[in-house]
């Protein structure tokens, strides 16, 4: 099927508030010798697309700019080295940031080494919603904080997106998982594989871990954003690692003393630094639960290219679940 020169596409012309966002005709976008071009079909609104429309996190942005990160789709002109085919069904999590445009279109340009198989059987709508949780909890897990089998991890917010995704990732790999959670979420978070869930509201929280896990946990991971350093420092043992994600409050002040004299480790992480080599490990990593049972991730909603606006504001708003938009 021939290229059209023009397509519909989700875009701002300046960062600003979800309202900014125009759906209107732009220029197909001409991919370059190491590009393919993607016939979309659904994109997955992420809390980062809403950070990065807004200017709150500032990366190099060509305007009119697409917004997004993560499609589902069909190659429509392939790579001059014939890595991808016309009719390639594909999926990429990593577009719309470092001046990539993002894929809320008809068509996204998508560097060949970003960009990857779609198993056959697996459905686009809850791939695409998948994507960027489990990648993240794939990359954070095992090439940030460097997991191993035998550990243990404590998870906080485990029953989000992120937060269900590592403990299915983390559990697998052989480690053993205490997850937090609200109680109603319990049952949920011991079929994804943990092996001890609390509370996270428990005043004693630091106690209980200590007695499920005694000397400390080896990593602990709150993909909540809410936890704080001094509160995860007491649960780990000596040596032990902190992965920090999302914390975007204030935090208390943190002694250093305690974490030095126990030699603990901070490390900061956001999957959009990752680099193309942690992003095919995980894709490999995806590729092998997307072709079949998937991941724990609910789809609240499908919306359309016209509704993008909406999505937007409804993730800024704290919506759980997940939001797909259906282009095709």
């Amino acid at each position: 099927m021939p290229v059209p020169e023009s397509m519909r596409a989700a875009y701002i012309t300046a960062t600003g508030p979800a309202d900014a966002i125009a759906v209107g005709e732009l220029p197909v976008p001409a991919p370059g010798p190491a590009d393919a071009l993607v016939a979309v079909e659904v994109v997955a609104v992420n809390p980062v697309d809403t950070y990065v429309r807004s200017g709150r996190y500032p990366t190099p942005m060509p305007f009119p700019f697409v917004v997004g990160r993560d499609l589902v789709g069909t190659v429509a002109l392939g790579d001059a080295a014939g890595t991808f085919a016309p009719g390639d069904r594909v999926w990429s999590n990593s577009l719309g940031h470092g001046g990539r445009q993002g894929p809320a279109a008809e068509y996204a340009v998508a560097p060949v080494d970003r960009l990857y198989r779609l198993p056959e059987g697996a459905d686009p709508v809850s791939a695409v919603a998948s994507l960027q949780p489990a990648a993240t909890a794939f990359i954070g897990l095992h090439r940030r904080a460097y997991l191993r089998a035998g550990e243990t991890v404590l998870v906080g917010g485990a029953a989000g997106n992120v937060g269900g995704c590592a403990v299915q990732f983390a559990a697998a790999s052989g480690a053993r998982v205490i997850a937090t959670a609200r109680p109603e979420d319990h049952d949920r978070c011991r079929r994804l594989g943990a092996a001890a869930v609390l509370d996270y509201r428990d005043p004693e929280l630091v106690d209980h871990v200590l007695s499920v896990a005694p000397g400390g946990v080896d990593l602990h991971w709150d993909t909540s954003g809410r936890g704080e350093l001094n509160a995860a420092a007491a649960m780990l043992r000596p040596g032990g690692r902190i992965l920090v994600t999302a914390g975007r409050e204030p935090q208390p002040p943190t002694p250093l003393w305690p974490l030095y004299t126990r030699d603990i480790t901070v490390v900061g992480f956001v999957i959009s630094r990752a680099s193309t080599a942690d992003l095919a490990d995980a894709a490999r990593a995806l590729n092998a639960r997307l072709g079949g049972a998937g991941f724990a991730i609910t789809v609240n909603d499908v919306l359309t290219l016209d509704e993008t606006g909406q999505a937007h504001a409804r993730v800024e708003s704290g919506q759980p679940g997940r939001i797909v938009i259906r282009v095709a």
